[in-house]
């Protein structure tokens, strides 16, 4: 059975990557490193998923500046 660990890195694991303990600090400075699909989630708590971290760790997924989806206001006709 998967549990939060094998999906996502643990508070522990994002404080030494980020250097940081509060939540906003550790997704600026995830986000400044790359990790472009980090996020926080409603408890305020930073996701980052364990795939996603070894696939940019691993130089395999960079983050590109078109991966926001646009919203509808903004797509062309």
């Amino acid at each position: 059975m998967l549990t939060l660990d094998d999906i996502a890195l643990s508070d522990e694991q994002l404080v030494r990557i980020t250097g940081y303990r509060q939540p906003a600090a550790q997704l600026r400075e995830l986000l400044r490193q790359g990790f472009h699909r980090a996020r926080r989630n409603p408890a305020g708590r930073v996701i980052l998923e364990r795939p996603h971290y070894e696939a940019v760790c691993a130089g395999r997924e960079a983050p590109a500046a078109n991966d926001t989806p646009l919203l509808r206001s903004q797509r062309r006709a």
